[in-house]
C-alpha cells in the first residue's frame, strides 16, 4: 500500500462530522481506494454513528459496491439498527439470505436485537433456528443477543436453557440474565444467580441492585449498594439511579445526601437522567426545597424532569405551585404527557382545586388529544369527592367508555369508595362497594366499607362484612411501613410485634396520645 493510500486511511480515522468525512471518501477515490473493502468499511462504520453518521450516505454508497463482502454486510446490518431502522435490519438480512449469502457471529447479534425490538416472537424464533443451523449457538456474541431477545419476550425459561449450554460466560451473559430475572419479578432466581457468579463487575451489581429497586425491594437494595462499596466497585450512572430511587422510597435522606456530596465530590457529569433522580429523591424524603433548587439549575429538562417536579410540588400539598410550573412547562414548548396530568390532577385533589383540575382535564382532552386512562379517572374522582362533589364523581364514573376493562373500571369506583369512607359518604360507599366487589375480589374493598360501618356506629354491618370476607375466603395482607433511623432502616408489620423496642415505641404513643387529648381539652374545652 502506498504512503499516500495510508494517509488517506488515517485521515478516514480523523473524520468528525460527515462534511469531513465526504473530503476524506473523495481523496480515498483519488488514491484509488475507491473499490478496497477496507476502506469502505471504514466510511461505513462512522455512517453507522448515532451521533454524527448518515443513513443516507451509507446507504448510497453500498448501493455503487459491486461484491459486498461479509464485513461490509455486517457494518450496513449495524448502520441500520443503530439509526432506529429495525425493518430495514430484517429486510436487509432477509435480502442476505436471498442472495446465497451466510450470516456470522456478528450479524446475528444485531437482527436477534432487532427481532426484540420489534416484538417479534416468530421471527425471533426463525432466526434462532438459523442461529442452530449455523452452529452459532455456542459462540459468546450470538448467546449473549439470544438470551437478551429471550429475555424480552419476558420468556426466562428458554433464555436460561441458552445461559446453561453456552460453555465460556462472560459477565455480560450473567448480567443479562441476572436482569431477565429481575425484569420478571424472579428476584429469588436472581440473587441465586448472581451469588453464582465467578466474577462481578459493575454490570452484574447493577443488574442485581436495579433488579431490587424494579421489584419494590428497596431495603435489599440499599444493602446490596453497601456490599458493592466495600468489594471496592465504583458505581456507574445506573447504579446511582437505582439507589437514588431507593431512597425516595424509603425515605433515606442521609444516604441520598451522601450520593449527592460523593458525585460532586467525584466531579461526576450530572447527567439529565441522574439530575432527574436527585430531583425525585429530594422530594420524595420531604426536602422539596433543595429539589427545586436542582431543578432550577438543570441545564436540559425534558418531560420526566418536569413531571418529577410537578409530582414533587403535589405530593406536599402546594397545588398552587405545581400548576404554575404546568403553565410554565406548557410556555416553554414541552408537551405534556399522561404522567403530567395525573401529577397536575393529584396536586389540584391535594389543594381542594376542582374547578382548576377540572379546566387542566379539557385541555389535557381537547388540546392535546389524550384520551383519559383510568388512572387520570381515579384522579379525577378523587379531586371531585374531596371537593364534596359526589354525584358528579359518580356520574363521572358512568360516562366511562363502555370499551373500558374491568380493572379500569375497578380504579374509578376504589377511588370513589375511598373518598367515601374520608367523607362518610355511607349510601354512596354500598354502591362503589358493590360494584367493586362485582369487579374484583379484594380484601381493601371489605376493609374499608367495614371500617365505614363501625365509624358510623353501623357495628352490626361491620361485622356482616367481616363474615362475608371470611366466608368467600378473602384475606387481608397486613399493612407495612419502614423508616431509616441513623443508617439502619426499621420495617414495621401490622399485628406483629418482632421490633426489639416495640414497648418503647408504644410507651411513646401512648404518651403522644395523652398529650393530644390534653391539647383537645384546652382547645375544645
Amino acid at each position: 500500500m502506498s504512503s499516500s493510500s495510508k494517509r488517506c486511511l488515517k485521515l478516514l480515522e480523523k473524520c468528525k462530522n460527515m462534511n469531513q468525512l465526504k473530503q476524506a471518501h473523495a481523496q480515498a477515490i483519488t488514491c484509488g481506494l475507491g473499490t478496497n473493502n477496507f476502506a469502505l468499511s471504514r466510511l461505513l462504520a462512522f455512517c453507522a454513528n448515532p451521533n454524527h453518521g448518515s443513513l443516507t450516505y451509507a446507504w448510497k454508497l453500498f448501493q455503487h459496491i459491486q461484491n459486498p463482502t461479509i464485513c461490509i454486510c455486517n457494518t450496513m446490518i449495524k448502520t441500520f439498527f443503530l439509526k432506529g431502522e429495525v425493518f430495514k435490519t430484517i429486510n436487509f438480512y432477509t435480502n442476505m439470505l436471498n442472495n446465497g449469502m451466510y450470516p456470522d457471529n456478528y450479524t446475528l447479534p444485531y437482527v436477534l436485537k432487532a427481532c426484540a425490538k420489534l416484538h417479534n416472537f416468530y421471527l425471533g424464533e426463525l432466526v434462532y433456528g438459523h442461529c442452530l443451523k449455523l452452529g452459532f449457538v455456542f459462540d459468546i456474541f450470538v448467546g449473549n443477543a439470544l438470551i437478551s431477545m429471550y429475555c424480552g419476550f419476558d420468556n426466562v425459561k428458554v433464555a436460561r436453557f441458552i445461559f446453561d449450554e453456552i460453555p465460556m460466560l462472560d459477565v455480560v451473559s450473567w448480567t443479562v440474565m441476572i436482569s431477565g430475572y429481575g425484569q420478571m419479578g424472579d428476584i429469588d432466581f436472581a440473587r441465586l444467580l448472581f451469588d453464582e457468579a465467578p466474577l462481578k463487575d459493575k454490570g452484574i451489581w447493577g443488574a442485581m441492585i436495579s433488579g431490587y429497586v424494579k421489584n419494590n425491594c428497596f431495603k435489599e437494595g440499599l444493602y446490596m449498594f453497601r456490599l458493592m462499596q466495600m468489594s471496592d466497585i465504583e458505581p456507574d450512572e445506573a447504579i446511582f439511579v437505582s439507589i437514588l430511587c431507593a431512597c425516595g422510597h424509603l425515605g433515606a435522606l442521609d444516604t441520598g445526601i451522601w450520593i449527592h456530596k460523593y458525585l460532586d465530590q467525584q466531579k461526576f457529569p450530572l447527567s439529565l437522567r441522574l439530575s432527574t433522580s436527585l430531583v425525585d429523591m429530594y422530594a420524595k424524603c420531604g426536602n422539596l426545597d433543595m429539589a427545586k433548587k436542582l431543578f432550577d439549575e438543570m441545564q436540559q429538562r425534558d418531560v420526566v424532569s418536569w413531571n418529577v417536579m410537578i409530582s414533587g410540588m403535589a405530593m406536599h400539598g402546594d397545588g398552587q405551585s405545581a400548576l404554575e410550573l404546568f403553565r410554565k412547562m406548557e410556555k416553554d414548548g414541552v408537551r405534556p404527557d399522561d404522567i403530567t396530568f395525573i401529577a397536575v390532577f393529584s396536586a389540584c385533589s391535594y389543594s381542594g382545586m376542582a374547578f382548576e383540575g377540572l379546566s387542566v382535564l379539557d385541555r389535557m382532552c381537547n388540546v392535546y388529544n389524550i384520551e383519559p386512562k383510568s388512572e387520570h379517572f381515579g384522579c379525577i374522582i378523587d379531586l371531585l369527592s374531596r371537593g364534596g362533589l359526589f354525584e358528579e364523581a359518580n356520574q363521572i364514573i358512568h360516562r366511562m367508555p363502555d370499551s373500558s376493562n374491568p380493572s379500569d373500571k375497578a380504579i374509578a369506583w376504589r377511588a370513589l369508595l375511598s373518598s367515601c369512607y374520608s367523607y362518610r359518604q355511607t349510601k354512596l360507599a354500598e354502591v362503589a362497594a358493590e360494584k367493586l366487589m362485582e369487579l374484583e375480589d379484594h380484601s381493601g374493598v371489605y376493609v374499608l366499607l367495614s371500617n365505614l360501618y363501625a365509624a358510623s356506629g353501623k357495628h352490626y354491618d361491620a361485622k356482616r362484612i367481616k363474615q362475608m370476607m371470611k366466608s368467600r375466603g378473602v384475606n387481608k395482607a397486613p399493612g407495612c411501613s419502614s423508616v431509616k433511623i441513623n443508617g439502619t432502616v426499621h420495617e414495621f408489620i401490622a399485628g406483629e410485634k418482632s421490633h426489639l423496642q416495640m414497648e418503647e415505641i408504644h410507651l411513646i404513643l401512648e404518651k403522644l396520645d395523652k398529650q393530644l387529648d390534653y391539647a383537645g381539652e384546652i382547645i375544645f374545652g
